[in-house]
């Protein structure tokens, strides 16, 4: 007999990481399939017109149309779902989709938004640009402790939004604390744990209610398609983020789920080798005498060290630095690059190399960067799995001809 979707004695919950990541969700068809397969409609079919009443009153289970479900993208939830330990996923079209729904589905006018001043351009955009014209504001935190986060509650505070580790400079902010202060004023938690993945960081198990994912970075991990997802509550998804998803349409195409569970096999392998790597680059740059400060979350020099190895079984595959001489010598330094692309891409199996100041955050000012502490000569890079010392000598090499 064929195995199909779980038995009750498989208990998928209690599965290992890696065995979650591999055959998680899994459902079968008929046909027996070792490969998930890859169902490509829009829609579906009904053995008879009652069916199709049930299917829509909910009182049958089954799919009813492609912006709704569908039997490929809902394995992907479910394996995901099973990675972070949540009650509940949702998979969508892109990350900034996520972002947007998870925010925009529970926010209306009058409410309140405290988030952390280290923001993602896109993310900025949203909270400090789009949600003000619907009446929502806003107040960022430039501070890390209690205090600071406290004095930004209001009583009509509904979200605490956060990333952490930061885009780009890897700010780290501690999640349990933020989480108690923003439980004790009646606001939900939402966490962007792009920088961290699941593999390093489960903000969940510190006391976020919500954490979404660019599963276009390292869940794909080869540069090759867009999605995004939102962990969180049953109850969250099915009176709040599903309703509105379902309605304003950013669907995750079923080809792009399947090449994401097809990364999911491969993921924490990625993720443990990149951070490895992006370890010992961190040291060695730190190093170099034409670098002004290196931005590692598990680095010595991180202002907030001993947090970020208490939340991170790693530093991650991400690292920032300051290239002295400003953007002119950031500039050159990637011009004169052999091994590693530029790229504002990130979480891929090839090393990419951005210079924010005038690519992920260009559209946020100046004024924004400054507070983000965002310098002309920062560059972010991620880290691939070329061999470290190829990486290591391709940025030497660079700074070499730069000086």
């Amino acid at each position: 007999m064929r195995k199909g979707k779980y038995t009750k004695t498989q208990k998928p919950d209690g599965w290992g990481m890696s065995t979650k990541l591999i055959r998680g969700g899994t459902s079968r068809s008929e046909h027996g399939e070792t490969s998930e397969a890859i169902y490509l409609t829009s829609g579906y079919v009904y053995d008879d017109p009652e069916s199709a009443e049930r299917r829509f009153a909910g009182e049958e289970e089954g799919f009813v149309y492609g912006r709704y479900g569908n039997p490929t993208v809902a394995m992907l939830e479910e394996r995901f779902r099973l990675l972070e330990g949540a009650e509940a996923a949702y998979a969508v079209a892109s990350g900034m989709a996520a972002a947007w729904g998870a925010l925009a589905c529970q926010l209306k006018s009058g409410d309140h938004i405290v988030a952390s001043k280290d923001l993602f351009g896109s993310n900025y955009q949203i909270i400090t640009n789009i949600l003000p014209r619907w009446g929502v504001t806003h107040t960022l935190v430039s501070g890390t402790t209690a205090a600071d986060w406290r004095a930004a509650m209001r009583p009509e505070t509904k979200v605490v939004f956060l990333e952490t580790p930061s885009n780009p400079i890897l700010a780290v902010h501690d999640i349990e604390m933020i989480s108690d202060i923003a439980h004790k004023g009646g606001a939900l938690v939402i966490v962007d744990n792009v920088f961290a993945t699941p593999i390093l960081q489960k903000p969940m198990t510190m006391g976020a209610d919500i954490v979404f994912y660019s599963n276009t970075k390292h869940t794909d991990g080869q540069g090759r398609v867009f999605g995004g997802m939102v962990l969180s509550s049953t109850q969250f998804k099915e009176e709040l983020l599903k309703p509105f998803l379902r309605h304003t349409g950013p669907t995750l195409s079923p080809f792009n789920a399947w090449v994401l569970l097809k990364g999911m096999e491969t993921l924490k392998l990625r993720v443990d080798a990149s951070s490895k790597s992006a370890t010992l680059l961190a040291d060695e740059i730190a190093r170099l005498p034409q670098i002004e400060r290196v931005y590692y979350p598990h680095h010595d020099s991180h202002p907030q060290v001993a947090l970020a190895r208490k939340q991170m079984s790693a530093g991650g595959t991400m690292l920032s630095f300051d290239v002295k001489g400003g953007k002119e010598a950031a500039f050159n330094l990637l011009r004169h690059l052999k091994i590693v692309d530029i790229s504002n891409n990130l979480g891929d199996s090839k090393s990419l190399i951005t210079h924010p100041a005038t690519t992920t955050h260009k559209n946020i000012g100046p004024e924004a960067r400054d507070l983000m502490g965002i310098k002309d000569g920062c560059l972010r890079l991620s880290v691939g799995l070329e061999d470290v010392e190829d990486l290591l000598g391709d940025i030497k090499q660079a700074l070499l001809i730069n000086s």
